[in-house]
């Protein structure tokens, strides 16, 4: 492991979590690369479907972009809130655990949901963007009969 390489991600790694914060989809999507694995850990069925349509995998940096428009669509961005408990780097692979808060803009339920993000960065992209979160807290916001 080069701490270069661990010193680059962690570096590309932090921005995103800042251009997260800041809200702009492109400004977010210029730090993945154009060819992005990108997959959220949520049962197949469920994905795409019409309350949570930014829960699919993708592939590109277009589709990043798609991705955080379409959650900021769905959500109440005043009622925002992610909590770093850590991010650990090994080379080009960096995990971030945290916490987000979200309300969901149709059903005005507030949900938790505890996270890790497995990135991988290479040349200063993202090449990989791997979600594992608790996808039972946010299926039950958005159920407009829970």
């Amino acid at each position: 492991m080069s701490s270069v390489t661990s010193s680059t991600t962690r570096v590309v790694v932090e921005e995103l979590l800042r251009r997260i914060g800041s809200g702009d989809p492109e400004a977010i999507a210029e730090l993945y690369a154009e060819d992005t694995d990108w997959k959220l850990d949520w049962p197949q069925a469920e994905h795409g479907r019409a309350a949570t349509p930014w829960i699919r995998h993708r592939s590109t940096r277009g589709d990043a972009a798609a991705h955080f428009r379409s959650l900021a669509e769905h959500h109440v961005p005043e009622e925002a809130a992610t909590r770093v408990d850590r991010i650990l780097v090994d080379g080009d692979d960096a995990v971030v655990l945290g916490e987000i808060r979200q309300t969901a803009r149709p059903t005005g339920r507030a949900y938790r949901a505890r996270i890790a993000l497995h990135l991988t960065v290479e040349h200063g992209l993202i090449t990989r963007h791997h979600v594992y979160e608790d996808s039972l807290s946010v299926a039950q916001a958005f159920d407009p009969t829970a």
